[in-house]
């Protein structure tokens, strides 16, 4: 046996039904649609969430909130996961992103205060909590805004 001689196993496959072809194909005449209405015609189609008139679903729900479109959304990393870096590195997004320890840089990267740290390290960031802040600059370390 060779890879052109390969088909499916005889039965496994089924020809696609062919509507409107005659009544011996068993979808003649009206073709699987029914007598009349909306959906028998052409074009018929009901757009989602229509409910016949009714007001649909979406309408009769109250709203609450809103979403800011121009709200920053950063990633975040813990000064915990810093710790594997060796002493003395300039930790930049770039450094990170490529690590894998964080997945993308969204608007910019944002360092957290969970941990302790114990090396000096050049830290590079959009932004820095007051514990991050603090936590770095006791070790004997820098931080950098960018």
């Amino acid at each position: 046996m060779e890879m052109h001689e390969l088909g499916p196993a005889f039965g496994a496959t089924k020809s696609r039904r062919r509507a409107g072809r005659g009544i011996g194909s068993g979808l003649g005449k009206t073709a699987g649609r029914g007598h009349k209405g909306q959906k028998a015609r052409a074009g018929g189609s009901i757009r989602r969430g229509f409910e016949g008139g009714q007001t649909p679903l979406y309408r009769r729900i109250p709203k609450r909130g809103f979403t800011n479109h121009f709200a920053k959304e950063y990633s975040v990393i813990n000064l915990s996961e810093l710790e594997k870096y060796e002493e003395g590195t300039t930790i930049t997004p770039a450094i990170l992103l490529k690590d894998g320890s964080i997945r993308k840089l969204l608007d910019g990267v944002k360092v957290l205060g969970t941990g302790t740290l114990t090396k000096k390290f050049t830290v590079v960031a959009t932004k820095f909590s007051k514990a991050a802040k603090e936590k770095i600059i006791a070790v004997g370390g820098k931080i950098e805004v960018k």
